[in-house]
């Protein structure tokens, strides 16, 4: 049985961390697999959005403590080191792929689960998810960019409660503090997600891919830049297919076809 399942709908890829035994503790493969997942989809202009969930009744407890000293033993400090750079590559993989990124989160998501959970887009949270940064507990600190993720989501106070207790939080109360998007029922939670998933694929994918890039490029820079970025990003939209076939169904009254070009 594979560490991660892969599947698609309608131009949307579906990864799901398949260790349910392990409450979809992260293994090598697993990380791996996903990250050549996303590279791979962000290069198919078939794929228009990517979700992420877990398997079971968890999105992803964190890293495998268990088998990872099984493996290693007492690793050296470089073993320790490239140990952790896989779910680094991953983070890096992640910030590279251009198309929507949805985490469906249906459990808890601890750890590391927590913070690739962080590294989408948006989250949709079942009723009985919960998340937690919970490294501090094992007298860790965060590994895999929930100090760079979480405070931009939640704000520098609530990001440092979160980091230093390792508390968990539900998620009605993720959804007030800004954690996740929406919560939605358990049951309903991959219906709604795909839902979500398919219509944002079935909008023009160069525009979702250029407002995605304008946003985070926007998080880390000025006005004055942002704004010229926009300037040259109008112009090749506006010479697109598909912004012509907007157009066209605007005048219409009709739903319009997005090709991509």
């Amino acid at each position: 049985m594979a560490d991660l399942e892969l599947s698609t709908h309608d131009g949307v890829v579906v990864a799901t961390l398949n260790r349910p035994d392990k409450k979809n503790a992260t293994s090598k493969e697993m990380l791996e697999t996903l990250r050549t997942a996303l590279e791979q989809a962000n290069d198919d202009e078939a794929i228009r959005c990517f979700v992420l969930t877990g398997a079971g009744d968890a999105f992803c407890s964190g890293g495998d403590l268990g088998r990872r000293s099984k493996e290693m033993g007492d690793p050296t400090p470089l073993e320790r080191k490239n140990q952790l750079a896989y779910t680094q590559r991953l983070a890096l993989a992640i910030e590279q792929f251009e198309k929507p990124l949805i985490a469906a989160v249906n459990g808890p998501a601890v750890g590391a689960g927590m913070d690739l959970s962080l590294m989408c887009d948006i989250r949709f949270a079942s009723a009985s998810a919960r998340f937690s940064e919970g490294y501090i507990k094992v007298g860790l600190i965060p590994g895999n960019g929930g100090c760079w993720f979480l405070p931009r989501l939640v704000g520098t106070a609530r990001a440092l409660e979160l980091l230093w207790t390792g508390d968990h939080v539900g998620a009605e109360e993720a959804l007030r503090i800004g954690l996740v998007n929406r919560v939605i029922a358990d049951d309903q939670l991959m219906p709604e997600t795909l839902a979500f998933a398919s219509r944002l694929a079935e909008g023009p994918p160069l525009q979702l891919r250029d407002i995605k890039k304008l946003m985070y490029q926007g998080l880390r820079t000025d006005l004055r830049t942002s704004l010229e970025a926009v300037t040259t990003h109008m112009a090749v939209v506006q010479s697109t297919a598909d912004y012509k076939e907007a157009i066209q169904a605007f005048k219409d009254k009709r739903k319009a076809m997005f090709t991509g070009r």
